[in-house]
């Protein structure tokens, strides 16, 4: 059992030697290539032992940043929104000035608390108690559907299928057309270099129809006597967002889209990778059975980190570890960094599924703008891996090869892990 590719899911030597050989001054932890390769790991852990709040003067992609590398300076920066706001995006690359995309986790309050209100009960606890049986239902079907003796790509049969579904249901979307989401969120992260898209045209005008499938089905429910109990029904008859313009109902739908669709698919495919790495782990999920699921999701999601970051930008000059910020410069608040802080947690490069504490992460964010769908996205984990052990308790499904990555430092995940079922029981 285990992978082909024998990794210790860290990096290479070579990586290792390549990390502590460059100088501080030259680190660029945003470049992309770094996560497709999987080279980032000891980068980040020289910044935490050696420059922890660290200034990156020139990226091509994005300009000067600071990068935020451990939890607990990260968690002070997520809770003081008052100095640093989100109003400046997400992610460090700026929007273009004709094309720029409001959206509710991408302001401050009171608007953000507002917009974030408007859509929070479709997670409320009595709506995912309503959900539940429904993803149970789907999870089964789909592994029932897997082919057997034979090699396949689980992000796409079953990672993709079980968030992009689920989706659909959300914003009560077209199911037969659920694979536009699954699309229309891989163009709005994508890179050009990734191959998911030639252009930053192209990005636009898929985006822009994005918006125009959506503005139907928006001017379909505004309309209605009885308001559904969907996202899209939530924002046209909610107070703070029914008078959206268009760009800002595109943003704050490419926010759910993404939110809703690439953590939780990529948890899905990295928690399976992972008890390949550690196949100790795999062994004593299988001798616990299901009991351990809900603490090992919360383990699964720390581990995989599925979004690397999320930035801030200075509102004031402020002094953070050391480190004088600026007015108006961007931090990066390296998520994937602080969740392997040996400072706070143990031994964190290890999956390990029986983790006391292990719903101690920064996957989620901490703060105002903490993942307002963070308990669906556990509750799908958990459920996926419920079914799997009912299908398969005795022999794990095997990993064949290590995984091919996003070409992304702002997602953390995957396009294919190539996988064979065992026999069935």
């Amino acid at each position: 059992m285990g992978i082909a590719v024998k990794t210790s899911g860290l990096s290479s030597a070579e990586a290792v030697e390549e990390a502590y050989s460059v100088p501080l001054s030259e680190f660029d932890v945003a470049k992309p290539e770094l996560f497709r390769s999987n080279k980032m790991w000891p980068y980040f852990e020289r910044l935490r032992k050696e420059d922890p709040v660290h200034y990156c003067p020139h990226n091509e992609e994005v300009g000067a940043y600071w990068s935020v590398t451990k939890y607990n300076d990260i968690v002070s920066v997520d809770t003081n929104h008052q100095v640093f706001s989100s109003e400046g995006g997400i992610t460090l690359r700026d929007a273009e000035e004709d094309f720029k995309l409001p959206m509710f986790i991408a302001m401050d309050p009171p608007k953000h608390d507002d917009q974030r209100k408007t859509v929070s009960p479709i997670v409320a606890p009595a709506n995912l108690a309503k959900l539940e049986g429904l993803i149970r239902e789907r999870a089964g079907k789909i592994l029932d559907s897997l082919p057997e003796n034979e090699p396949f790509n689980w992000v796409d049969r079953v990672s993709i299928e079980l968030t992009t579904q689920m989706l659909a249901t959300l914003f009560d979307f077209p199911f037969e057309e659920r694979r536009k989401l699954t699309r229309w969120s891989d163009v709005a992260t994508a890179t050009v270099e990734s191959g998911v898209i030639e252009s930053e045209e192209q990005r636009r005008a898929e985006l822009l129809e994005c918006a125009e499938y959506f503005m139907g089905l928006w001017n379909e429910r505004v309309n209605a006597r009885e308001p559904g109990n969907d996202l899209i029904s939530m924002l046209a008859h909610g107070e703070a967002t029914r008078n959206m313009d268009k760009m800002e109902y595109l943003g704050n739908l490419i926010l759910l889209i993404v939110g809703g669709n690439d953590t939780t698919r990529n948890s899905i495919s990295g928690g399976l990778y992972g008890l390949n790495l550690f196949p100790d782990q795999y062994k004593k999920l299988l001798a616990t059975g299901p009991d351990i699921v809900p603490n090992m999701v919360s383990e699964i999601i720390r581990w995989q980190t599925p979004l690397a970051y999320m930035r801030r930008t200075a509102l004031q000059d402020f002094e953070l570890s050391g480190q004088k910020i600026r007015k108006g410069d961007k931090v990066a608040m390296w998520y994937v960094s602080g969740n392997r802080d040996d400072e706070v947690i143990e031994n964190p490069n290890q999956l390990v599924i029986d983790r006391p504490r292990a719903r101690q992460h920064i996957s989620f964010g901490f703060g105002i703008h903490r993942c307002v769908g963070n308990r669906l996205a556990e509750m799908q984990l958990r459920i996926i891996w419920e079914e799997i052990l009912k299908r398969w308790p005795n022999q794990p499904i095997e990993v064949l090869a290590e995984p091919r990555r996003v070409h992304s430092s702002f997602v953390k995940g995957y396009e294919e892990l190539m996988v064979q079922l065992p026999k069935r029981q």
